[in-house]
């Protein structure tokens, strides 16, 4: 079995969807997006292939794709879907896996199912991409001990933004939690320039080991 990594969120549109896409490829894993909303523009499945450069094959099928960008549980009632929470199985790949939740953990699944019941299910390595700006000790968090009492292993913290070292110092101090790095934001977001910000901030090593457990 290929060993899998859960990138989640302390909000919505904090940049997880590069980081994984910066992940899949420095691990030469392949990627699962479990649920999409919103299929009009670029979905995060086709983002992460054209930053992270990858073959379709690393690019999983996500089990449920809706139309409408809003909370899935939403979205599949506009569509007429039934989600069901216990089909979300982690798939077996021949390469390390990153899987990516929607935006944050108690973001609604189904009416009664949130993306943290999902995880608390699978019991996989939990990364957190938090951003650096104001509000992120608070969120940050809070998101670890929602994860924590749930029994969730936490892998790491990975900051995206600029540079913030009291807030990712307080972080790191309160919840003892690791921090894996931070991710600028980019001026221009290309592979290129994507796989270097990776390779300039993180430490590939520390999510190989664990990958090649």
């Amino acid at each position: 079995m290929s060993k899998r990594f859960v990138i989640t969120g302390t909000d919505t549109g904090i940049g997880k969807t590069v980081f994984a896409a910066a992940l899949t490829s420095a691990l030469n894993a392949c990627y699962w997006k479990p649920v999409q909303s919103g299929l009009e523009e670029e979905t995060d499945s086709e983002t992460v292939g054209r930053l992270g450069g990858l073959s379709p094959d690393r690019i999983l099928p996500e089990a449920w794709r809706l139309q409408t960008p809003v909370s899935p549980h939403l979205a599949a009632e506009i569509d007429g879907v039934a989600i069901d929470p216990d089909a979300l199985l982690l798939p077996d790949a021949k390469r390390p896996l990153v899987v990516e939740g929607v935006g944050g953990l108690f973001v609604p699944l189904t009416r009664h199912v949130t993306f943290i019941d999902v995880f608390a299910r699978w019991r996989q390595p939990v990364i957190l991409c938090a951003r650096t700006g104001l509000g992120t000790i608070n969120h940050t968090l809070l998101s670890i001990e929602a994860m924590s009492r749930r029994q969730i292993p936490i892998f790491g913290i990975a900051f995206i933004g600029e540079e913030r070292s009291d807030t990712e110092k307080i972080i790191k101090e309160m919840s003892g939690i690791p921090i894996l790095g931070r991710l600028p934001r980019l001026d221009r977001l290309t592979p290129d320039t994507l796989r270097r910000a990776f390779d300039a901030h993180f430490d590939i090593s520390v999510f190989q080991k664990v990958a090649a457990a």
